[in-house]
Formats: structure tokens, sequence, C-alpha cells
């Protein structure tokens, strides 16, 4: 069976969740929660041999994740 991209909430998210979110797709390797004092804010990292990003999102936004 393939795996296929379903669409969730960012508050779903955890760490190990491969994802589509802002025209990228990246593995979660920790979630910031709550990201700058505010309780509707979480930070997605990218943390990988290759680079390290972050992404913030607002906890009641839509992304897409790809769960096998």
């Amino acid at each position: 069976m393939a795996d296929t991209w379903t669409t969730i909430k960012v508050s779903e998210v955890r760490p190990g969740d491969f994802v589509r979110y802002r025209e990228s797709e990246f593995e979660v390797a920790r979630v910031d929660d709550p990201f700058l004092g505010l309780d509707s804010m979480v930070c997605l990292i990218e943390d990988n041999a290759e680079r390290w990003h972050a992404y913030p999102a607002g906890k009641d936004g839509d992304l897409e994740v790809r769960r096998t």
C-alpha cells in the first residue's frame, strides 16, 4: 500500500512525522510548544545531516502528513 498524504491540524503533529508545509517536505525532529511564549503557536523543527530549519506555525493551521 502506498503512503498517502492526510490533512491534519498543526497541533496534531508529533516528532517523526513527515510533513508537507509551506511548500516544503520534511521530517519533524522536534515540536517546540509553546513557541515564543504563545500557547497558540508551535515551531516545527527539521534537523538532519543536511540542514536545520524552523517552521513557526499556528496550532489551528492545517498541513499534510504522510504516515506509514
